[in-house]
């Protein structure tokens, strides 16, 4: 099974400071057809205004990470990190059994574009943890990365998903095997990109169920998120 979400019928908020498209039900939007697929629960796509940002707020029980793509984040958490988060780098913070944290764009000018995505955790109660790391261009130049995970990946999260990150152009392709009953879901980010027959367009998305291998070619500028998750 696949089934394709264009852009366009993605949730969206416009609070000013913030402008943000919710690719599951959040905050205000609720769509009962989309509250998540398998373990994935949110894939924010938020824009911050300069000056502003999230002020103190807290999470329990979910993997949270951030994926930026231009400008910078600042983090703060009560666990005592203080850190900017530039595009390259992916931040997992494991809310565990409870953490407050801001996020922020300090910047005079510039907006802060970045994904937020939580996942699910496999376990529950654990003490709060914080992760961040530099992911090189190169390693996802016409391939998939692995940058959450279980283990083998840029950052560990506490859940029963993996998510890879890969840039396309021209010629280049990849293929990722899914092992039976597990759900994928892709997530593009910019450009262009065809995944398993159907084209895709920045901010469009595919969620697979039942499908033997997600396969990704003819990328134009191609930027993309690729999830193998819990059925």
């Amino acid at each position: 099974m696949i089934s394709l979400r264009p852009s366009e019928a993605r949730g969206y908020a416009d609070h000013g400071w913030l402008k943000s498209h919710h690719s599951f039900s959040f905050a205000g939007y609720y769509d009962p057809e989309h509250m998540g697929w398998g373990n994935l629960r949110v894939i924010n796509e938020d824009r911050v205004a300069p000056g502003s940002g999230f002020g103190t707020h807290g999470h329990r029980d979910m993997e949270i990470i951030s994926y930026v793509l231009s400008g910078e984040l600042a983090h703060q958490d009560s666990m005592g990190h203080v850190k900017g988060i530039p595009p390259g780098d992916v931040q997992r913070m494991s809310a565990g059994r409870g953490v407050m944290h801001s996020e922020f764009n300090h910047a005079p000018q510039d907006w802060t574009h970045f994904l937020q995505i939580w996942i699910e955790p496999n376990v529950r109660g654990i003490p709060p943890s914080y992760e961040q790391q530099h992911v090189d261009p190169s390693a996802k130049r016409g391939r998939l990365c692995p940058i959450a995970g279980p283990e083998g990946a840029a950052v560990k999260i506490h859940a029963d998903a993996t998510l890879y990150a890969g840039c396309f152009d021209g010629a280049e392709q990849a293929q990722l095997a899914l092992a039976p009953g597990r759900k994928a879901y892709v997530h593009l980010i910019r450009g262009e990109l065809v995944v398993n027959g159907h084209a895709l367009k920045a901010g469009d998305a595919l969620r697979l169920a039942d499908e033997p291998h997600v396969s990704l070619t003819q990328g134009r500028s191609a930027e993309v998120l690729v999830f193998d998750l819990a059925p």
